[in-house]
């Protein structure tokens, strides 16, 4: 399907639901005491100027759901668009199951730079900045940085154009912020925030 005949609020809602979807699947197995096994932390306890690199709460367990269940997310839903008419990209199983899997993979991977940059700072894995300005910041990076390497993530797979990354800039922040209630409320996370 060319570039062109692509509708960028389409593809954003193929992206975004697709998230969604694996960000449930994601929900549930955290909530799952099987999930507990795979809480390995991404960073392996290692130290970067005398501070972690990750924390505790950056794990195995957060990629072992997500990833599958967001490529299959994205192969169902890309079908049914495809079915309904609706210009999306791309048109092959394989390339919705790639797309799915490798911007999930974004997602996870986007969020450990401001990990880091918050373990630097000495705010502990899971709780506010003591600051307010630094709580505002954190607060809109813990938004955007998944949604930033989703984007990266699907950009590497299939052409983004700006439209498309614009809405999902937009509609992304506020369900993840969702999604970080709902953790919450599950008990997988210490804070709402």
């Amino acid at each position: 399907m060319e570039s062109a005949a692509l509708s960028p609020l389409a593809c954003a809602g193929l992206l975004v639901g697709s998230f969604v979807i694996g960000g449930a699947c994601q929900s549930a197995w955290f909530a799952h005491p099987l999930s507990k096994r795979f809480t390995r932390p991404l960073d392996g306890g290692r130290t970067f100027r005398g501070r972690r690199l990750f924390g505790d709460n950056k794990t195995t367990r957060g990629f072992v759901v997500i990833v599958p269940a967001t490529a299959l997310a994205m192969a169902g839903l890309g079908t049914a668009a495809q079915r309904l008419g609706l210009a999306v990209w791309p048109s092959t199983l394989p390339g919705l199951l790639l797309l799915g899997a490798i911007s999930a993979l974004g997602l996870m991977l986007g969020e450990l730079p401001n990990s880091f940059v918050k373990r630097q700072l000495d705010v502990a894995p899971g709780a506010p900045p003591k600051h307010r300005l630094g709580r505002v910041i954190s607060a809109v990076a813990d938004r955007l940085d998944s949604v930033v390497g989703a984007l990266v993530g699907a950009s590497l797979v299939v052409e983004l154009s700006w439209e498309t990354a614009f809405f999902c800039l937009l509609i992304g922040p506020p369900i993840h912020g969702l999604f970080s209630v709902l953790l919450w409320v599950l008990g997988v996370k210490k804070r709402a925030g």
